[in-house]
């Protein structure tokens, strides 16, 4: 019960049942289950047999017990289980559902396993599959480095450290020369019983070391601890780098971006501004105002997928794009005119909406290509609204 209310808060659904006749019973209904959280001891079923039919069932399996003899303990973990969680205090319940919500995010995320040994590539590859992550591999040093130029979405490398052609400790020197450690996390691992080795490993910018042959519980307690950290610091890049009412890029993003951006290189930006706002937040309040602001902003968001899209404040949204200008301009007027046929339901009213838009295609920077968009978008609303006027 404890369980099941602890994972249920952390918004997790669950099937709880107390016997192994049970556990069949529901297994037969094909539910498409993240993973199963069993005692090895159950009345029908006393030696961890439940364990046996859930892997039968091509289920995760998290075991959690109070039989905490060393016996079980191997007996467990000779299976592909995902872990064994010992009910020795309060926190246990905690640990279980941190477990849970970790699998869950872990479908995000895309490991690159480096060691020139395909055996070993293949035990290290099977024990993160299981914990729902991508797994992909590379032979040596110099094959990692060109599986992340072509794979943006890895977070993590798992590298051995000798190896032909590059070195473990090399590999990471260059990993570290264009990834960021708070963004791709790397654990060293080696064979080599040199002392030398944790420190080198971490001094070249690894996040974590492991001597070989490693414990699977310690292997999969400092994957967690590295994937965990990556969460938090994607939590915070949002937070500090995306409007928290509309979900767009915010100001402090926009101008980063468009700062990297080569001055010779020709640019077009967009301004886009709701008509008529404020009788929006006088007629009908602020809440329904805000909730105006967050249905246009994803529809824009929609249209500009693959170009900067931000809030630079109140009802004003712009787009930076670089594809060519014709395409990007008929795209802003395709915008302007499906946003007048939208109709916006917001607490119990139906509410239409029309933009303004000023666009400027020039090289230089941001700063002036803003200023001459906004007169572009003065223009708009001088001619009555609802239109586009693009400067050059």
């Amino acid at each position: 019960m404890l369980v099941e209310y602890e994972a249920r808060q952390h918004g997790l659904a669950t099937v709880a049942v107390a016997c192994m006749a049970d556990a069949e019973a529901v297994l037969n209904q094909d539910i498409d289950f993240l993973c199963a959280v069993l005692d090895y001891n159950l009345p029908d079923a006393q030696h961890g047999e439940v364990i046996d039919l859930c892997l039968a069932n091509h289920l995760k399996v998290i075991v959690l017990t109070a039989s905490q003899t060393e016996t079980i303990r191997k007996q467990v973990l000779a299976k592909p289980v995902i872990d064994y969680i010992p009910k020795d205090s309060s926190h246990c319940v905690q640990a279980v559902c941190q477990l849970l919500l970790r699998l869950s995010r872990n479908k995000d995320h895309q490991v690159l396993i480096v060691d020139d040994s395909p055996s070993v590539r293949k035990h290290v590859a099977a024990t993160l599959e299981r914990q729902y992550l991508k797994v992909h591999e590379a032979n040596d040093g110099e094959q990692a480095l060109s599986m992340l130029s072509m794979t943006p979405g890895i977070t993590l490398v798992i590298t051995d450290y000798a190896m032909p052609n590059m070195d473990g400790i090399a590999l990471v020197h260059q990993i570290r020369k264009h990834h960021e450690g708070a963004m791709l996390a790397v654990i060293g691992l080696s064979g080599h019983h040199d002392d030398t080795l944790t420190t080198r490993f971490l001094k070249a910018g690894a996040n974590d070391y492991l001597q070989k042959p490693f414990n699977q519980e310690e292997f999969y307690c400092r994957v967690h601890s590295c994937l965990n950290a990556i969460d938090s610091e994607r939590r915070l890049f949002t937070l500090a780098n995306t409007d928290f009412l509309t979900a767009l890029w915010n100001r402090r993003y926009f101008f980063s971006q468009s700062e990297k951006l080569p001055d010779e290189e020709i640019k077009h930006l967009a301004i886009i501004d709701i008509d008529h706002f404020k009788r929006i937040n006088d007629q009908y309040g602020h809440h329904v105002g805000d909730e105006v602001l967050s249905h246009v902003a994803a529809t824009l968001s929609a249209h500009f997928e693959n170009d900067l899209v931000a809030r630079l404040g109140g009802e004003e949204f712009c787009v930076l794009s670089t594809r060519e200008q014709s395409t990007f301009q008929q795209a802003l007027e395709h915008y302007r005119q499906e946003q007048v046929d939208i109709i916006i339901p917001v607490s119990g009213f139906e509410i239409t909406v029309t933009v303004s838009i000023g666009v400027v295609s020039a090289q230089g920077g941001i700063e002036a290509m803003l200023h001459d968009a906004d007169r572009g978008l003065y223009q708009a609303k001088e001619m009555g609204r609802n239109c586009l006027i693009a400067l050059s």
